[in-house]
């Protein structure tokens, strides 16, 4: 039996529907240990399909075909789109393992199509410097704002409706500039890493408080997407200098 979404909460089988938070110590630990080691192996997962269409030069090829086309990027990010909710879908699924795993590596091949055209260009004008600048700022905001999630005792749900209304107002500007060709400056990248920000310190608090200790997988990749949101606008800043 699948979850299914209630009240914007995934809704699991009678018996696997105690929290986390409601589990003894040594529980919510390991459920936090394995939802960290699977964001890792997301991570490292992205890495090496991004090592791959680099070394066989799909990365330049996006790049160059999707220069200055409206309409592909209008494809790419609406694909994107399509696999990251099949993709969460999948890994919520606690009682099909290998459904869960199938739908975090789905995600993490989508983020590396959609980076590919964008790190070839900042590797190419800017230098591997600004790439590695923006992977150590974001790891270090990742983990202030996850100790932040975990440590604090704040009920941080009232953040919930901020990221749905400013994540929808993301998107009909991104698509708006696709359409209409206008530019997103410096400051939509600003408050899009505030918006990541608050999404990973949303996220941290409601897989602890909200999933069940079989939901490892889809937990980390919740983190995960908003990992890489961050590190998209954290690079586009920098890019932009």
């Amino acid at each position: 039996m699948a979850p299914v979404e209630k009240d914007g909460f995934m809704s699991y089988p009678i018996a696997d529907r105690r929290p986390v938070a409601a589990l003894a110590d040594q529980d919510r630990a390991e459920f936090l240990g394995r939802v960290y080691s699977h964001l890792t192996m997301a991570v490292g997962v992205f890495i090496a399909l991004e090592t791959a269409l680099f070394m066989g030069g799909m990365a330049e090829w996006l790049y160059n075909a999707l220069a200055g086309s409206r309409a592909g990027w209008l494809l790419i990010l609406g694909g994107f789109m399509i696999v990251s909710w099949m993709a969460t879908s999948a890994a919520n699924d606690i009682l099909n393992p290998q459904k869960q795993y199938l739908g975090l590596f789905a995600m993490a091949f989508a983020e590396a199509i959609i980076f590919a055209p964008f790190l070839f260009f900042v590797f190419t004008v800017r230098g591997a410097g600004t790439v590695v600048s923006a992977a150590v700022i974001t790891l270090v905001g990742f983990a202030g704002l996850t100790a932040v999630g975990l440590l604090t005792r704040k009920d941080l749900s009232f953040v919930r409706p901020m990221l749905l209304w400013g994540g929808m107002l993301a998107l009909v500007a991104i698509f708006g500039a696709l359409v209409f060709g206008f530019e997103l400056g410096t400051w939509f990248s600003v408050a899009m890493i505030g918006l990541a920000g608050g999404s990973i310190l949303y996220n941290t608090q409601n897989i602890m408080r909200r999933y069940p200790s079989g939901a490892y997988v889809g937990a980390a990749l919740q983190l995960f997407a908003s990992l890489m949101m961050m590190f998209w606008y954290v690079l586009r800043l920098l890019a932009r200098r």
